[in-house]
């Protein structure tokens, strides 16, 4: 209760410092780094009932804390630069003068994100099987990779977004010439390596395996709902014949090599 209380007015802050006119992209680094302090919180603080091998407790934490402040610096770089989020510019103009309210709504809704997503930081911290068994070995791994495949895929974006002669250009380059969304792939592929943690080496722990509805629950959220849809709504908006020659032959999601190109 205390950490739902938490990540709510934590949002409902936020809320209020985009009333006053603060940028919108100030909502999704702050979100990112709740979700790291809670999944850090989760997986830390005493419970009881829920004693766990403190080694797992501290691993799954830090690799909480590991993503969350690497995308949380790099949402807040491109933010203080002045860049607006274009999916958050057209709900805003969607939601008309019932914007604060809704906003507000939408806000609170992902503080309850958060929290889903910090039980599965907690299921993973509190896997009770003693000792480093092969499950952590994976999971660890599979969070590593996806944390440093989120890094790579967003600095290649940014390095070609900085070059002048790319500004009407769809980035068709490294991690994004095999996927049209590498970092939103990565960032859902590292909540399947807490879920292989808190599931463990033989799945007993019936408890484990609601931590599966991290994975569900991303892959929901990034490809049909806050994610791609608005994204490539507003690429299609602005790069027009450019993004919908690169999307007929890149993959939305999963990487892959590219498709022939066929007629639109």
């Amino acid at each position: 209760m205390l950490l739902a209380a938490a990540l709510s007015l934590a949002m409902a802050g936020v809320s209020l410092a985009v009333f006053k006119g603060a940028t919108s992209g100030w909502i999704d680094a702050i979100w990112s780094l709740l979700v790291g302090a809670a999944g850090i919180f989760a997986s830390l603080i005493p419970v009881d009932g829920w004693e766990a091998d403190w080694r797992r407790q501290l691993l799954v934490g830090a690799i909480a804390g590991l993503w969350s402040c690497r995308l949380g610096i790099h949402i807040l770089r491109r933010t203080v630069q002045g860049a607006e989020d274009p999916r958050y510019a057209k709900l805003r103009e969607e939601w008309g003068e019932s914007w604060r309210s809704r906003l507000f709504l939408f806000l609170q809704i992902q503080a309850a994100a958060a929290l889903l997503l910090a039980a599965a930081i907690f299921l993973a911290a509190r896997n009770p099987t003693i000792g480093v068994r092969w499950s952590d070995v994976v999971g660890v791994a599979i969070l590593v990779i996806a944390v440093i495949g989120e890094g790579a895929a967003d600095a290649q974006l940014a390095r070609f977004r900085s070059q002048f002669a790319n500004r009407k250009k769809v980035c068709d380059e490294g991690l994004w010439s095999l996927s049209r969304h590498p970092n939103y792939f990565f960032q859902w592929l590292g909540w399947t390596g807490y879920a292989i943690i808190a599931i463990g080496p033989a799945g007993a722990w019936s408890w484990g395996w609601l931590a599966l509805a991290g994975p569900v629950f991303m892959y929901w959220l990034l490809v049909h709902v806050s994610g791609i849809p608005p994204l490539e709504a507003h690429m299609m908006r602005s790069r027009g014949t450019a993004f919908a020659s690169y999307a007929n032959r890149v993959n939305a999601f999963w990487p892959g090599p590219q498709n022939r190109e066929k007629p639109t």
